[in-house]
């Protein structure tokens, strides 16, 4: 695949992905990582090493499906709530640099902006509280709004009976290569990879789409 910078005056509409794009993953990774399984533990009776080693393959049998992000789902599977934990550790929910400058200077560009994501409800809900983003964007979209995740390719036609978008006048970006990857299936044309999605990781361009640290690299 020819990697393709992105030419603002082919673009037409930008969508956002929301956890490691627009937002630090390291809330997500400390929760899920961390967090989680010290509860877990405190609950089960059994060490913080040891409730890792019993929920990480767990968590990974659900990836590139709805229950991944679904947190009622995890509350049922693992006797919490998720919920409520979220609500603890909200405080190390935090926006990339540049992030709020790039939206206002799509929008001032007269693109349009939606956010497009994998998160339940529930999350976005309170990222978009802790964040006060919503507004910036002419519409937001889940994965559970459309039936599937974004690693699947149907999910673009899904989007497109929401969103009014022309797949070769689209740029997308995120920090998942998977979802690029069925996003390029569809026929997107613009990719874009955000290779810093924690600030508690190295950044680490991709080999196959156009590579960004921050959103400052691609300013309209």
């Amino acid at each position: 695949m020819k990697i393709i910078s992105p030419n603002w005056n082919s673009i037409d509409t930008v969508l956002l992905d929301m956890d490691g794009t627009l937002l630090d993953k390291y809330f997500d990774d400390h929760f899920w990582e961390e967090y989680v399984p010290a509860q877990y533990a405190l609950r089960n009776g059994i060490s913080d090493d040891q409730a890792r080693a019993e929920l990480m393959p767990r968590y990974r049998s659900r990836e590139k499906t709805l229950e991944w992000t679904n947190l009622d789902f995890w509350s049922q599977q693992l006797d919490l709530d998720i919920p409520a934990l979220k609500r603890q550790v909200q405080h190390l929910i935090a926006v990339h640099p540049k992030v709020v400058e790039f939206l206002d200077r799509v929008k001032e560009a007269g693109k349009g902006l939606y956010l497009v994501t994998n998160a339940h409800d529930k999350t976005l809900d309170l990222k978009m509280e802790r964040t006060a983003l919503a507004h910036r964007f002419d519409g937001i979209v889940t994965s559970h709004d459309i039936g599937m995740p974004k690693e699947d390719p149907a999910f673009w036609e899904g989007l497109r009976r929401i969103i009014p978008f022309h797949p070769e006048s689209t740029l997308l970006g995120e920090d998942t290569e998977a979802v690029l990857g069925s996003a390029a299936l569809y026929g997107i044309r613009y990719l874009v990879f955000v290779a810093g999605s924690s600030s508690a990781k190295p950044p680490k361009d991709s080999e196959t789409y156009y590579s960004v640290r921050d959103f400052g690299e691609i300013m309209p």
